[in-house]
């Protein structure tokens, strides 16, 4: 633990002071420039697309001033300029704050009688391209001051436990965070892993010491298990001091996609209200309507490689091509899940043989309901289960209504028991074809984990979750993570 007389080498620097003042400007500055590009190359592919619908002319006040000026605003309205956050939840951001500026330039082109002059499709490519161009530079520049450290927030994580590790990595994993940790306060003994990175700085009873003579003027409090009145006083004793004081509340495992807060002044309490987001009519059609239009585009894309893979199997081992054995779905209904035979006919025989010679093998069965070199799978079958292709038949599931694109992972009759009560949260919810676990550690992580995963999903649903795994589905195939 760090002498508290020898705190001045972590004393925040004065541009640190500045970088909650500086880095909105800077951003509005880079926003402004890649708008502006997005419009000019936008203007640039429609007339070069359309050559004989006349070269398109807009006016320099609505280039310069007028549409920039529309998205600068959603986006600020969207908190891009005052808050750090996840890249992903950044980029979901960006995406409604340019849906709402092309909303709002078309009103305005109507509004001002200059519609019809406007190319539709320049709007169109306009809205497309800056969406790409905005995300791409805020990488691109949070890479940067990332690199350089630079436009940091400084910050101390008040905790060292597991909630602190899970936080600082974090911080330090994606880039849209853009947080310097600076150190922990902790009474206890760090264990080895991620915090052994940070310098322990003293414990909870130091912190208004800590934070006088540091200057640091943001706080993580990341630690749980405080009890309430002990966190109370913590949180009284530095709030004074500091400028921000984020507290990671005991509710792991609570759903908190779409949270409402409400204050009850005169009790002082606070009340969260948990939507239950996949009950709710519109967001199951919206669901049904977004996985068709994507299971029928990957039935004409994929088509080929479906007659390609059935010859291979035809060719490798006897039995049939397709294996439909039973799943359970939605609201406990078993169903056939079908998917590309890749285990020997006689795989169950096989397995307990295996299992009965090999004992070491029976408790990674145990754990993961899966081996890492199964025996019961054929050659061909490898390579499918490598790189995800035996599970390309499931998109006749999701046509069929038995499954979707993207939920909780299809389970076996036998497993349901052991599911325990996340059964009743999980068979909520349609099994899909990818999914939160997949993309999270696969046949890497345990059964249990794997469960918990599943009960995330199906609490904190969204489309945009389910965008962003279907595009991290993507990168775990081609990268083969946890597959086996």
């Amino acid at each position: 633990m760090e002498n508290l007389h020898s705190l001045s080498e972590y004393k925040i620097s004065a541009a640190d002071r500045y970088t909650s003042f500086l880095l909105p400007i800077l951003l509005i500055i880079v926003d402004y420039i890649v708008i502006v590009s997005a419009e000019q190359l936008a203007f640039v592919i429609r007339n070069f697309v359309i050559p004989n619908g006349g070269t398109l002319h807009i006016s320099w006040f609505n280039f310069w001033i007028v549409f920039p000026l529309l998205y600068l605003i959603f986006i600020n309205i969207e908190q891009l300029y005052s808050r750090r956050m996840q890249f992903w939840k950044l980029i979901e951001k960006l995406f409604y704050a340019s849906i709402y500026a092309i909303v709002s330039i078309i009103l305005f082109l109507y509004v001002g009688q200059i519609a019809s002059s406007t190319s539709r499709l320049f709007i169109i490519l306009f809205g497309i391209i800056s969406f790409l161009f905005l995300i791409f530079s805020r990488y691109i520049v949070k890479k940067i001051f990332e690199r350089f450290g630079v436009l940091q927030i400084p910050i101390l994580i008040i905790g060292a436990g597991k909630t602190a590790e899970i936080l600082a990595k974090c911080i330090l994993d994606d880039v849209g965070m853009g947080y310097k940790v600076i150190g922990l306060l902790e009474d206890n003994n760090v264990e080895d892993g991620i915090l052994k990175k940070f310098p322990v700085l003293g414990g909870f009873a130091d912190a208004e010491s800590v934070i006088k003579k540091t200057g640091v003027q943001n706080l993580l409090i990341a630690a749980p298990g405080l009890e309430q009145v002990t966190l109370v006083k913590l949180i009284d004793a530095v709030q004074p001091l500091v400028k921000s004081v984020g507290v990671v509340p005991n509710l792991v495992g609570v759903p908190m996609s779409g949270v409402e807060i409400e204050s009850l002044l005169n009790e002082k309490i606070m009340i969260l209200y948990l939507k239950n987001n996949l009950v709710k009519p519109v967001n199951k059609l919206l669901k049904i309507f977004f996985e068709i239009i994507l299971t029928v585009i990957s039935i004409v894309i994929f088509s080929p490689v479906l007659c390609i893979i059935a010859l291979l199997i035809y060719l490798d081992s006897k039995g049939p091509i397709i294996y439909d054995g039973k799943r359970v779905g939605q609201g406990e209904k078993e169903f056939k899940c079908y998917k590309f035979r890749s285990m020997y006919v006689n795989g169950e025989e096989i397995l307990a043989n295996y299992l009965q010679n090999n004992n070491d093998k029976l408790q990674e069965w145990q754990i993961f309901h899966k081996l890492n070199d199964d025996p019961r799978v054929t050659l061909v079958g490898k390579f499918l289960r490598k790189t995800s292709l035996d599970e390309l038949p499931q998109i006749f599931n999701v046509l069929m209504g038995h499954m979707s694109l993207v939920g909780p992972r299809p389970y076996l009759k036998n497993e349901i028991k052991e599911m325990g009560e996340a059964k009743n949260i999980i068979l909520l919810a349609k099994p899909g074809i990818t999914g939160y676990w997949q993309v999270n550690g696969r046949s890497d992580v345990s059964f249990e984990e794997r469960v918990k995963m599943d009960c995330w999903y199906v609490k904190n649903w969204s489309l945009w979750i389910d965008l962003l795994i279907i595009f991290k589905t993507i990168k775990v195939v081609i990268n083969k993570t946890g597959a086996k």
